[in-house]
C-alpha cells in the first residue's frame, strides 16, 4: 500500500516537472480539473457579488435603495397624507403654511360640516349604490361572457370573440351621443319611458365592458382542463360547472375585475353628469365640483378626504388578491 502511494506521488511529480497532464479519466485528473475550474458566482443583477463586497459599492447601493424608497413613498402617500392633514386644518393655516402640521390646532368640525351641511352623506351613499351596481353588472357580464367563449365554446365563439375585441377599437366619445339617445328613449319600452335619473342608466353601459370580458376569458383559458372535464364526466351541467368549478378557481381575476369596476364607477364624471341631472341622485364625482365654489376650502378638502375612503379601503382589501398566485382551493376540495 505504501509502495502504491509513493508511486502515484512520484508520477504526479514527474508529470508536473515535464508539463504533461494526467489521463483524463483518472481520479487525479478529475481532481485537478475541479481545482483549476474557476468559481462561478451567482450574479443575476447589474452589480455582481464581487462588486458588492466592496464597501464603497455596497454603501452606494444602499443609498440608492433608500433614496428610491423614500421618493416612492412621498410620491404615492404624500398627496393622500397632505389631504388628510388639510381636511382637519383651518383654511388660513392651509393657505399660509400648507406643509405645517396644524400650527393653530386641529379643526375636527370640518368633517362634520362637510358631512352634514353640504350633504356629503347623501352623495356618498349615491356613490356606493352606483359602484355596487356597476360592480355586480360588470362581474355578471364579464364572467358569463368569458365562460361562454372559453369553456362552453359554441360554434360561433370565434366570431363572437372577434366582435367583442372589435369594440375596443371604437372610441368611447363616438358612442356618447347614440348611447345617450338610447337612455333617453329606450327601444321597446315606449316613448314615455326614460332611464334618466335612474341608476340603470349608469349600470347597464358599464356592464358592457369588452376589456373585462377578454381579461376574464384569458384567465379561463389557463384553467386546468382536467378539473373541468372531470366535472363534466361526473354529470355537472353548464350552470353547476360555472358556479361550483370555474368561479371558485377564478378568485384572483374576480378580485382584479372588482377593483377595476368599483374604481371606474367611483371616479366616473361625464356619464353620470349626463344621465343623472337630478342632484339628489348624483354621486360624489359630480357633486363635489358643483359645490366647490360655494364651500370653504377646509370643508371642501374634508369632503375630498371622505371621498377617498372607499378607494383606499378597496386597495387594502384586495391587495392580497393581486399577489395570490393560485385560486384552485374551492375546486379541488372534496
Amino acid at each position: 500500500m505504501t509502495t502504491e502511494v509513493s508511486t502515484r506521488a512520484s508520477q504526479r511529480a514527474a508529470l508536473a516537472a515535464t508539463g504533461a497532464s494526467a489521463p483524463s479519466g483518472s481520479a487525479d485528473a478529475r481532481a485537478t480539473k475541479r481545482r483549476r475550474r474557476p468559481l462561478v458566482e451567482d450574479s443575476r443583477g447589474i452589480v455582481s457579488d464581487a462588486d458588492l463586497r466592496q464597501r464603497r459599492v455596497r454603501w452606494s447601493m444602499r443609498g440608492v435603495h433608500v433614496f428610491l424608497s423614500v421618493t416612492l413613498v412621498l410620491a404615492g402617500l404624500g398627496p393622500i397624507l397632505w389631504l388628510a392633514k388639510a381636511a382637519v386644518t383651518p383654511t388660513q393655516d392651509t393657505l399660509r403654511q400648507p406643509f405645517a402640521l396644524w400650527p393653530n390646532g386641529i379643526d375636527w368640525e370640518n368633517l362634520s360640516t362637510a358631512w352634514n351641511d353640504i350633504h356629503i352623506d347623501q352623495y356618498f351613499f349615491n356613490t356606493i349604490v352606483i359602484a355596487a351596481g356597476a360592480w355586480a353588472f360588470q362581474l355578471l357580464v364579464a364572467t358569463t361572457g368569458a365562460y361562454t367563449l372559453s369553456v362552453l365554446r359554441p360554434r360561433y365563439a370565434k366570431v363572437l370573440g372577434s366582435l367583442v375585441l372589435a369594440t375596443l377599437f371604437i372610441p368611447s366619445v363616438v358612442l356618447l351621443v347614440p348611447l345617450y339617445l338610447t337612455i333617453v328613449d329606450p327601444p321597446l319600452l315606449g316613448r314615455d319611458f326614460s332611464l334618466l335619473n335612474n341608476y340603470l342608466a349608469v349600470w347597464l353601459p358599464m356592464a358592457a365592458n369588452a376589456f373585462n370580458i377578454l381579461l376574464v376569458k384569458r384567465f379561463f383559458d389557463n384553467l386546468p382542463r382536467e378539473v373541468i372535464e372531470a366535472a363534466k364526466t361526473d354529470g355537472a351541467g353548464p350552470f353547476r360547472l360555472f358556479w361550483s368549478i370555474v368561479l371558485p378557481m377564478s378568485k384572483p381575476i374576480l378580485g382584479v375585475v372588482s377593483v377595476f369596476a368599483i374604481i371606474a364607477a367611483w371616479k366616473d364624471f361625464l356619464w353620470p353628469l349626463l344621465v343623472l341631472p337630478d342632484p339628489a341622485v348624483q354621486p360624489l364625482s359630480v357633486r363635489l365640483p358643483a359645490v366647490q365654489s360655494q364651500t370653504e376650502l377646509d370643508v371642501f378638502l374634508a369632503a375630498l378626504a371622505i371621498a377617498t375612503i372607499i378607494p383606499i379601503a378597496m386597495f387594502l382589501i384586495f391587495q392580497r388578491v393581486f399577489l395570490r398566485s393560485a385560486g384552485l382551493g374551492g375546486a379541488v376540495k372534496g
